[in-house]
């Protein structure tokens, strides 16, 4: 199963890689060539993070499933990402911590470079037609000024392929460190707060509120609903009383630096130039 799910998740990033090239693969199977740098770019990134999580619980003897990648053939993603399956309870909240932010940060090893080489590879061109334009993190923000400079008014980055996987790898970090339920964002709020996890989400639901408000992209509310029907509790480890440590406690706040820096409160805008 895991295989056929990873062999039809290359597919369909393969196909959505070669739409946005402006192939057609459903006349032209030939064209899927096109979308290798986009699917090659992203699997690697997904696949890189859940690597993180894979091998820290297996370090830990937390008994753990390979990824199950989610096949979606409709763009910008071309999949919903992967998940891992936990079929052993995790220790303590050091452990359910150290899992969390495994897969964040691996992922983030490497989306960076590729989202840096594929700025370098991206024009900067006027603005024309109807726009989809990607949306701005700090850390995003920052990264495209430091590689493109300063972006003359009604121009923009039209991405490579190879810098929208790493736009996309940034955006999908950013949702996995929300703390809410699942998410790696969770099990760290919880592996930090422990029983009072349930106020930080609380807390949490309110900033997507806001930043729907703000931005009017209903995919925060949707996050709201999803949270909401997916529960506010988080399953304890074993041990739920031992606090992490302090180094953990410490990392804790650049996970949160983290998650600032990289969450887009508007991510995707279609506009007419």
């Amino acid at each position: 199963m895991n295989l056929a799910l990873l062999l039809a998740t290359v597919c369909t990033t393969l196909f959505v890689g070669a739409i946005m090239e402006g192939a057609d693969p459903l006349r032209q199977p030939s064209a899927l060539v096109y979308g290798i740098p986009f699917s090659a770019s992203l699997l690697l990134i997904l696949g890189c993070h859940e690597l993180g999580h894979y091998l820290t619980a297996r370090a830990y003897g937390v008994q753990v499933s390979l990824p199950y990648f989610v096949p979606l053939p409709v763009p910008p993603l071309g999949t919903m990402g992967a998940i891992i399956r936990m079929r052993s309870p995790i220790p303590n909240r050091k452990v359910l911590f150290d899992i969390g932010v495994a897969g964040p940060f691996l992922g983030l090893v490497v989306a960076l470079p590729i989202l840096v080489f594929g700025l370098a590879l991206s024009p900067v061109k006027p603005l024309t037609g109807v726009v989809l334009q990607e949306g701005n993190s700090l850390a995003y923000l920052l990264l495209k000024w430091a590689i493109k400079g300063t972006i003359p008014q009604g121009s923009d980055v039209m991405l490579h392929p190879m810098a929208l996987a790493g736009w996309l790898g940034l955006f999908v970090t950013a949702l996995n460190l929300m703390p809410l339920s699942q998410l790696d964002g969770g099990h760290i709020a919880y592996a930090v707060f422990g029983r009072g996890f349930r106020r930080v989400v609380w807390m949490f639901l309110g900033v997507l509120v806001a930043l729907f408000l703000v931005s009017r992209w209903e995919g925060w509310l949707v996050w709201v609903v999803l949270a909401a029907a997916l529960g506010l509790k988080h399953p304890p480890p074993l041990d739920d009383l031992t606090p992490l440590d302090e180094p953990r406690r410490w990392l804790a706040l650049v996970v949160l630096g983290l998650l600032v820096a990289l969450l887009t409160p508007l991510p995707f805008a279609i506009y007419e130039v």
